[in-house]
This record gives C-alpha cells, sequence and structure tokens, in this order.
C-alpha cells in the first residue's frame, strides 16, 4: 500500500482515535497504581512503514514493544514501543523506584512494561472499536525487548505484510509527578481493514 494522503476530516478522525485510547489509557492505569497519570495530547498519522524506524532512532535501538493480533473486522497487528531510556525510566516511574534505577529488565520490570503496554494497546483498539463500531478481536499480548531490527523482523514474519505498508501512527506521552515518557502506538492492518475503518466513519472517497 502506498503512503496515503489523508483530507483533514480524516486526520481529525484519527486524532479523534488518540484522545479518546489516551483517556480510557490515563484512566486505567491511574486506577492500577492508585496514582494520578497524565497524559499529553496524542499526535497521530499515517507514515510509510520505512519511517517508523526513524521516528524511534534506528534498527540498532533497543526497544520494549507489546503487541497483539487483531481479527474479526480489522486484520493485523497492533503493538506500542518506548525506546529504551523511556523504557526504564517508565519502570522507575510506576514502581517508585528512585531516577535512573532501572538499567536493565528484571522480572518486575518486564511485567510492568508488558502490563502498561497491554493497557495502552488495549485502550487504542478499544478507541477504534466503539468509534467504528466495528468488531475486533485481540490476540493474547506479547513482549519483546530487543533491538528494533530484530523486533520489526519479527512483527513482519507474525504479519506477512510489506515494508512498504504505511501505518497508523499514534505518539504518546505519559506524565507522573514531573516525569514523563514518550512511546508509540502503531497499527499495521490490511488495506481492506483500513478502507472499511474509514468507511465507518464516513471519510472514504
Amino acid at each position: 500500500m502506498a503512503e496515503r494522503f489523508l483530507s483533514k476530516m480524516q486526520m481529525d478522525a484519527l486524532q479523534e482515535i488518540g484522545n479518546i485510547g489516551m483517556g480510557h489509557a490515563a484512566t486505567s492505569l491511574s486506577e492500577l497504581l492508585d496514582s494520578r497519570i497524565d497524559m499529553g495530547v496524542p499526535q497521530a498519522n499515517f507514515i510509510p512503514f520505512d519511517k517508523v524506524i526513524e521516528i524511534i532512532g534506528g534498527y540498532e535501538e533497543l526497544v520494549s514493544c507489546v503487541s497483539l493480533n487483531l481479527g474479526g473486522d480489522v486484520k493485523g497487528i497492533v503493538f506500542f514501543i518506548f525506546d529504551e531510556a523511556s523504557t526504564y525510566r517508565l519502570v522507575d516511574m510506576l514502581t517508585g523506584r528512585d531516577d535512573s534505577s532501572t538499567t536493565a529488565l528484571d522480572e518486575i520490570a518486564t511485567s510492568t512494561i508488558n502490563e502498561i503496554g497491554n493497557i495502552l494497546t488495549g485502550a487504542f483498539v478499544s478507541a477504534i472499536s466503539n468509534l467504528t463500531e466495528l468488531r475486533i478481536n485481540t490476540s493474547v499480548p506479547i513482549f519483546a525487548f530487543d533491538m528494533l531490527a530484530a523486533v520489526f523482523t519479527s512483527l513482519m514474519l507474525e504479519t506477512g505484510r510489506p515494508i512498504e505498508d504505511s501505518v497508523l501512527t499514534i505518539e504518546t506521552q505519559l506524565f507522573k509527578d514531573d516525569k514523563e515518557v514518550r512511546g508509540y502506538f502503531f497499527l499495521l492492518a490490511e488495506t481492506e481493514s483500513i478502507s472499511r475503518l474509514f468507511a465507518t466513519l464516513g471519510l472514504e472517497p
């Protein structure tokens, strides 16, 4: 699928999905942690898959990734990625550790990132489903902590999607007290699923 050029109304719809998803995620995280978690204004866009590499920092960047396969009316995969620094900062922020305490992922840290990634991806999938009234099934989440090249190779093998596909990207920010963490939500879906998504919103020409 070639790079998509979206109308303002389509971009506004993606932005609304991001806003609703982040709102759900903030509520869920605050309840889970019994502590206030704020979210920045998400930035949504469709970009070519190869530009995702540039956004995150390159193929050799160490990242944490939580991915879910999608079925039903939307077929594809969603994944949430934090770079290495954000991964460690998120663990410190959510477990009450001192800043810069986490320098590797132990069992607690891995469990924390997996749970947060699952909440975030689930929130965005729910936002898409609620806005479009499409039926979306999700798989059990899969966690990976590896170089970006290895993570993406695994995702491509899992989905069978070509590298030139465009991806729905939503950049997110999490705040707790004076600490900030940045992450990225991605939806890589079949062309028919993307067309169906926009059509249900009355935005497909």
